[in-house]
């Protein structure tokens, strides 16, 4: 009997979405640099059809219908009410994730697969985790170092305690834009960890530099330290005109790690001998790995690794560094409360 094929749409055709490389050309950005595309997830996935895609813009409609062969919307409430679908992408404006999640969920939408940051507000990124699971939605949020195989290798790492206690760890980054870019690495620490932060001290960086999605999507870096659960202290630099590497290392009583760029890591151990694992990026695409781990949880063959409830965490603690800034720095305690909650972070 042939395997089961399920319905996939896109709310969103521009560059994560659709694959729309005008798109990323307006961002300075080229789609084979990413990590996959919510398009190349499902269309090459061979139990995965792709039947329709939702955009204001014609000119991304146009070109997602000629990639594609799907139909397209112009409003994606109407696509939703006129499609049967078993996954949904949400690839727009941060903005409008927590309408358009609670709108798929309401419509019993099996999974909904949506971009980061979760939300622009800690209380609407709450009723989208609330909404998903009164529906019995699955809600995946793309974070995607939570499917790549040296991330989850280096989780394992850490759990057997290979490098004994840690003593210190520190996140830097290119950029800055701690909701767009920093929710990626945020959100790493806290999976390859296993824990959650219990506190962050943060300045922001007020050097304002210009977001091509318009003003409004100010979205800063900036430095600080996070304190975790067992209270080990991760300093952060990202600065928004920082140039380096992307760089994550971890020291402990038997060594280091440090892992560069996407996914290349090296172990050193204070005896001497070292181990490496190189990259898989180019080969391993996480949105595939993700595709094909949704396909199993609605097959019902395997639990999803990475529910949104999760993710959570993350917008919480970026949202703390914005809490804490305004206290010049003070330790701000997670989880975060009264008018905390109401900080906006500002990410496209």
């Amino acid at each position: 009997m042939a395997e089961k094929t399920y319905r996939a749409g896109i709310i969103g055709l521009g560059f994560i979405g659709g694959a729309d490389q005008v798109s990323g050309d307006a961002l300075g950005q080229l789609v084979v640099e990413l990590d996959g595309t919510h398009f190349q997830a499902y269309s090459e996935h061979p139990r995965i059809d792709m039947v329709a895609g939702s955009s204001r813009d014609e000119g991304r409609r146009e070109r997602f219908e000629e990639r594609s062969g799907a139909r397209t919307y112009s409003d994606w409430q109407e696509m939703i009410e006129q499609e049967r679908f078993d996954i949904v992408s949400v690839a727009t404006y941060t903005p409008v994730h927590a309408e358009i999640t609670k709108a798929c969920a309401e419509r019993g939408i099996p999974v909904i697969y949506c971009e980061k940051p979760l939300a622009t507000y800690l209380d609407d990124a709450e009723k989208m985790v609330a909404d998903c699971a009164k529906a019995g939605s699955l809600l995946v949020i793309n974070h995607n170092r939570r499917f790549n195989p040296n991330t989850r290798k280096l989780a394992a790492f850490l759990q057997e305690e290979q490098l004994g206690k840690l003593t210190s760890a520190n996140l830097q980054w290119p950029s800055g834009r701690f909701g767009n870019v920093g929710s990626h690495q945020f959100d790493m620490l806290r999976m390859v960890l296993g824990q959650e932060v219990a506190a962050v001290s943060g300045t922001l960086d007020q050097s304002r530099r210009p977001d091509c999605r318009g003003q409004q999507f100010h979205d800063p870096g900036g430095w600080g330290v996070v304190r975790m659960e067992d209270g080990l202290m991760v300093t952060v630099d990202a600065a928004d005109y920082n140039a380096m590497t992307p760089e994550f290392r971890l020291n402990g009583e038997m060594g280091r790690v440090i892992l560069r760029g996407f996914d290349n890591v090296l172990v050193e151990f204070w005896n001497g001998s070292t181990e490496s694992w190189p990259s898989v990026r180019g080969k391993v695409s996480g949105m595939k790995t993700a595709a094909d781990e949704i396909v199993q949880h609605l097959d019902g063959v395997a639990t999803f690794p990475y529910p949104g409830e999760q993710a959570y965490g993350t917008h919480e603690t970026i949202t703390a560094f914005h809490a804490s800034h305004a206290r010049q720095g003070a330790w701000v305690e997670l989880p975060l409360q009264g008018e905390d909650r109401k900080r906006a972070v500002n990410s496209g």
